[in-house]
């Protein structure tokens, strides 16, 4: 009998050799080959094809300069990259992200795990992910155009609707999704839908601001469900103030659940009583349209106090949805959680929980759902942006919200399938794993040696 943890180990080794000092890569493609490392030492076909090896391994990387000017009339340059990752189901999709910390681990791990939600979304999609290590904070309106226009002058020679389509993520929202959008009919002399997350006026699709978030909320109530619990009445600690916590912490309350956190860099807004709409609408203003910090939210209103530097993991509450960034929800604070009361950890961001924290609460039993599962909705939503697109068509809010709420509870069903243990218990992460693994590994077999 082969040892599992001996052919882990050495898997590792190549790809840490192959990719070193990208840790964030190295930690995804060990998370997903853990789950899927079984089924395939189990099929021959995939084990002579190199199907692991060849789905750890972009197709391509694009890395290039963009120059721009700021409102001083200096000349600027950062780095962008788009990593086309996998496109064995489907044209390259995934977002871009401007903040400083981007780098080429960081969108190799984002287009690795892209590549295996979209393949759980049923959509016909590959996994890429780009971005620069531009800082939108700060800038201005005209700076951030500037911007955007010189990465559109480099970056549409290598997307278009059937071969890349990419959309927006931390720090590039509609302003910017508008700004590269115009960039690139500028350039190509033709409308198409090649970005997704447009608006609405110029061919986006209803529910895509929301759709992360929302998405977030109906699997956590699927994840419940199954396990014979409610969202209803429930106290949920969320990380974050972007897009994806904003809409998370809307659906949550319109399900009757009691949001008790948002944060943002600057430490977290403890709201003791729970969100009402009125605060939700002034956090969705301060952060939408001023790019204000959550402090300001805090200084409105009684009820509200606000921490600075801490994290939101210390409340009581019953249910964690960490929509911030990688790996900020750590072993110490999974302790807490669990000593706290929470009973489910639901990922909206991608990978924000360390290894080391997902293996105590899959340990403890507590329901852990992977972000490559719980925040998909934002790219099915995107998936039908391109389908709108293609038929010249707008859906309906409320037809489109179905869609998505179909979606995922098909996801939520594809996990449980793949991932229910002898026990009768249910391994969301292997799940979500192994089912998005299966579909780009029998697709790639298909091909042959390409």
């Amino acid at each position: 009998m082969t040892d599992i943890s001996t052919e882990l180990n050495k898997f590792m080794r190549g790809l840490r050799k192959r990719n070193p000092y990208e840790t964030e890569f190295q930690q995804a493609v060990e998370e997903v080959v853990q789950s899927v490392l079984p089924i395939t030492l189990d099929h021959r076909e995939y084990r002579d094809a190199g199907i692991l090896e060849r789905m750890t391994e972009p197709d391509r990387i694009i890395i290039f300069r963009v120059t721009w000017e700021d409102d001083e009339g200096n000349f600027r340059a950062n780095r962008a990259w788009r990593v086309q990752f996998n496109h064995a189901i489907g044209p390259y999709k995934g977002g871009l992200r401007f903040h400083p910390s981007v780098d080429q681990s960081i969108l190799k791990f984002l287009g690795f795990e892209q590549t295996f939600k979209n393949s759980l979304t049923g959509l016909p999609m590959g996994g890429a992910k780009g971005g620069s290590n531009f800082n939108p904070k700060g800038r201005s309106d005209n700076e951030v155009m500037r911007f955007c226009h010189s990465l559109m002058s480099e970056m549409h020679r290598h997307i278009g609707e059937q071969v890349d389509i990419p959309a927006g993520d931390i720090g590039v929202g509609d302003r910017e999704i508008s700004y590269l959008f115009g960039q690139y009919m500028r350039l190509e002399n033709r409308w198409a839908g090649v970005l997704t997350g447009k608006g609405c006026a110029f061919g986006g699709s209803a529910v895509r601001t929301e759709a992360t978030g929302y998405g977030a909320v109906y699997f956590c109530e699927e994840m419940l469900n199954e396990a014979g619990e409610k969202l209803k009445g429930k106290r949920l600690a969320i990380s974050g103030s972007g897009n994806v916590a904003l809409y998370a912490a809307q659906k949550a309350m319109q399900e009757g659940a009691r949001v008790v956190t948002l944060s943002d860099s600057d430490g977290t807004a403890f709201i003791t009583d729970g969100l009402t709409e009125d605060q939700w609408e002034f956090v969705r203003e301060l952060k939408e349209e001023r790019r204000g910090r959550i402090a300001e939210f805090a200084e409105k209103f009684d009820a509200v106090e606000f921490k600075e530097g801490e994290k939101p993991w210390g409340v009581e509450c019953d249910i964690a949805m960490p929509c911030a960034t990688q790996n900020e929800l750590e072993l110490e604070h999974a302790r807490e959680l669990h000593k706290n009361g929470a009973i489910a950890v639901c990922e909206g961001a991608n990978m924000p929980t360390t290894p080391e924290a997902s293996a105590f609460f899959r340990d403890g039993k507590v329901l852990f759902a992977p972000g490559k599962a719980v925040n998909a909705g934002g790219v099915a939503v995107s998936g039908l942006e391109r389908s709108q697109n293609a038929m010249n068509l707008s859906w309906s809010r409320e037809k489109v919200d179905e869609k998505l709420c179909g979606i995922m509870k098909e996801i939520h069903g594809k996990c449980v399938e793949e991932g229910r243990t002898d026990g009768g218990e249910i391994d969301y992460v292997n799940g979500a794993n192994i089912a998005g693994f299966k579909k780009v590994a029998d697709a790639l077999l298909g091909y042959g040696a390409v």
